[in-house]
């Protein structure tokens, strides 16, 4: 059976090939959003073939404040927080930008995984702006958005590999493109940024932890206590975090029974024991991850790294000595587009978009989206599918 193609079919299809080629040849204005955690973003990012992408405002409103007499991230008040605060961010980067809605080509926004109130937020507003502006929209992968996030900053070449360590997720990834993505390894109960949160309550510090736990490590001892680290015994490249915040707990109640309390100075050898364990263990499943990776041949080695712990800087510096010794380039985003934000948003909707890809008003919500989802679940299954 032969199928007859009109002229009007033709018209419409040679109308969409062009439209992708003319955003493809002379770039285009990117409007990211983020909100799948307790930071609303939304960031202009301006992609022009062959050039590095520029950030042309970047907007993150926090809510430590909000969350912190819970000791912890409330999914209800995070929710309603980027329900309030999204269209401020959205207005916000457009000021900074010296942009308008009308000069914003193509919308991405964080459709998964995360916590789904807030993931809802975000989906809700990019669909409004996307009808109501009539561009296209894109859904984005958050851990796509750290993933791809070196070549925004870097314009690092595929395939690369990828340390992913944030206070959701730790997992080693081979990049091969904006959709490929092997996984070689990771947690397989919690994150680290995660355990950094629960020691640093366990020790009586500020939310969140991260950055408190190694402010005090800068003056601890990280000999003192001599912390587990979990699964080096064991072949592969996953990880196990939630044993070693079970042994910070049972070392300060032993001193704390012993010596009626904790000093200054233990807390902070607590805390560089503790991230000098974690560090130990990132290093040795980094140097299997990169002995698997150069099995592929790539032509420019690359170990990068994201995700907000990859904020720490002993853990950057330590890192950056392994490559170093490994002949490997190491790749470490600014700070700021470490933690979560929506210029990664933004640039991995501009990759998406070049490849073809676009969604409609059906887009949905995730709160789990593996990006590797040929592999074996991680964390589990179950309705919503896998965690990771």
């Amino acid at each position: 059976m032969v199928t007859m193609v009109t002229a009007a079919a033709r018209t419409e299809s040679s109308r969409k090939v062009l439209s992708l080629l003319s955003m493809v040849a002379s770039g285009g204005l990117y409007l990211g959003l983020e909100s799948s955690c307790d930071d609303s973003a939304a960031a202009i990012v301006q992609v022009l073939p062959n050039q590095k992408a520029k950030v042309l405002s970047s907007v993150v409103i926090g809510q430590s404040v909000l969350h912190k007499e819970f000791g912890g991230v409330v999914p209800e008040v995070a929710a309603r927080a980027h329900a309030e605060r999204m269209d401020i961010c959205v207005t916000d980067a457009l000021k900074q930008s010296g942009k308008t809605l009308k000069d914003v080509d193509v919308l991405g926004v964080t459709a998964g995984p995360g916590l789904i109130g807030g993931v809802l937020s975000g989906v809700m507003s990019a669909k409004g702006l996307a009808s109501g502006l009539g561009r296209p929209l894109i859904g984005v992968n958050h851990l796509a958005g750290h993933a791809l996030t070196p070549r925004m900053t870097d314009q690092v070449n595929y395939p690369y590999l990828m340390l992913l360590v944030s206070g959701g997720h730790c997992q080693f990834l081979i990049v091969k493109s904006a959709q490929e993505f092997h996984r070689l390894g990771g947690t397989i109960d919690d994150a680290p940024g995660e355990a950094f949160d629960k020691v640093a309550r366990l020790l009586g510090l500020q939310q969140p932890g991260g950055p408190e736990v190694e402010k005090k490590a800068q003056s601890g001892d990280p000999n003192r206590f001599r912390f587990p680290r979990p699964l080096l015994d064991r072949a592969g490249c996953d990880l196990s975090f939630s044993g070693l915040k079970t042994a910070v707990l049972r070392a300060r109640d032993t001193l704390i029974e012993d010596q009626g309390g904790l000093y200054d100075q233990d807390r902070s050898d607590f805390c560089a024991s503790f991230q000098a364990a974690v560090a130990d263990v990132l290093m040795e499943k980094s140097r299997r991850a990169i002995e698997q990776y150069l099995r592929l041949n790539p032509d420019q080695p690359t170990l990068a790294v994201a995700g907000g712990v990859a904020a720490n800087s002993e853990i950057r510096r330590r890192l950056k000595q392994l490559t170093g010794d490994l002949n490997l380039t190491f790749v470490a985003p600014p700070l700021q587009f470490c933690t979560d934000n929506a210029a990664m948003i933004a640039y991995a909707a501009a990759e998406l978009y070049q490849l073809g890809i676009r969604h409609d008003m059906t887009l949905s919500a995730r709160p789990r989206w593996p990006l590797d989802e040929k592999q074996t679940a991680l964390l589990g299954g179950g309705k919503k599918g896998a965690k990771a």
